[in-house]
């Protein structure tokens, strides 16, 4: 049945989708968290790879979170002399988070998680309304 494919394939991106919002709630918890020393690393922001998959029962195709990979850019640098974990220069190496791109891509996730809500909530209906027909 179509519908239920529908569903299916709106289940996993529901999923996904809030795979991908507890790595950004992770990543601005921890967007002002220092190392413990200059010679380690502090927090590296986290970032969500998807992947598509065929579901071969259902022949419907899936999407699915691939990995959690880091943000391989570079650590901002703040000038705090007295912090133990600043370097001789007295610049301390802060998470590479942007808080406003993580909140873009929050609200990104959050209303691609609503879509998929929608069309669950939207098959349902048309279920609903197909199994009244043949009362």
């Amino acid at each position: 049945m179509d519908l239920m494919k529908s569903v299916l394939a709106s289940t996993f991106g529901m999923r996904a989708q809030g795979e991908r919002m507890r790595v950004i709630s992770e990543n601005l918890a921890n967007a002002d968290s220092t190392a413990k020393d200059a010679e380690s690393d502090p927090y590296r922001r986290k970032v969500v790879t998807f992947r598509n998959e065929l579901d071969r029962a259902m022949e419907t195709r899936l999407v699915k979170v691939a990995k959690v990979g880091f943000d391989r850019s570079e650590f901002q640098l703040r000038h705090m002399p007295g912090h133990p974990a600043a370097d001789a220069n007295g610049y301390v190496r802060m998470p590479n988070v942007n808080a406003l791109i993580e909140l873009a891509d929050m609200r990104e996730a959050q209303r691609s998680y609503e879509a998929n809500m929608a069309a669950i909530d939207a098959a349902k209906g048309m279920i609903s309304k197909t199994i009244d027909l043949l009362r």
